[in-house]
């Protein structure tokens, strides 16, 4: 009795795990805790001698591997594109993502745009991925204005890739002055450090 107790309940958190992998927003997120699912299911299904369903689950965990090996070789299919900060695609997305922008950094506004001279998207082969906003000093230093991932792409390569390519646009030094306490961890883990000038990352 206790052996079917077990094994119904292997089954259970294995559909448990599959169903919470599909509300989480991070594509990486989703396909780990979706691939610890069906591997638990698919562990079930071989018990109750459920092959199809095995095989089916199975299938779902090769899929989830080889996508997360192409999650972690992202710098092959982001692209920097220049952006106008004041047309086109990006008060576009700044308007889209302005909700989720804010929570982040309250003191964004549309409005301020017009204040920046540069902006870049970060695009994942077609996709929007990120957002960077500033203002560029003639010593090459960057005051940032917006630093932004998109749900999707909040997994640190966004901006990993955006730092290594900078320097090729003639940035050799970023800074963050105003800095919400959400986003220090962010900061710090990406190589920030706090000086006079605020956040700085000499790239």
């Amino acid at each position: 009795m206790y052996n079917s107790y077990i094994i119904e309940g292997i089954g259970y958190l294995g559909s448990m795990l599959v169903v919470v992998s599909m509300l989480m927003v991070s594509v990486k997120k989703l396909r780990i805790v979706n691939t610890a699912g069906s591997t638990i299911f698919t562990i079930y299904a071989l018990i109750i001698h459920s092959y199809p369903t095995a095989l089916m689950n199975i299938c779902l965990v090769s899929i989830n591997i080889y996508q997360l090996i192409k999650l972690e070789r992202h710098d092959a299919s982001y692209q920097l594109v220049r952006g106008n900060a004041e047309a086109g695609a990006v008060p576009y997305l700044l308007q889209y993502y302005l909700d989720d922008i804010q929570k982040f950094f309250p003191y964004v506004r549309k409005e301020g745009l017009a204040e920046c001279d540069t902006a870049f998207m970060i695009l994942y082969e077609t996709t929007p991925a990120g957002l960077f906003i500033g203002n560029k000093r003639d010593d090459g230093s960057m005051d940032i204005w917006l630093d932004y991932a998109m749900p999707t792409f909040r997994d640190t390569s966004v901006g990993t890739f955006l730092y290594r390519q900078l320097p090729e646009e003639g940035v050799k030094k970023i800074i963050s002055p105003e800095i919400p306490e959400s986003h220090k961890q962010y900061m710090k883990k990406m190589g920030f450090v706090k000086t006079d000038e605020g956040f700085v990352k000499e790239l």
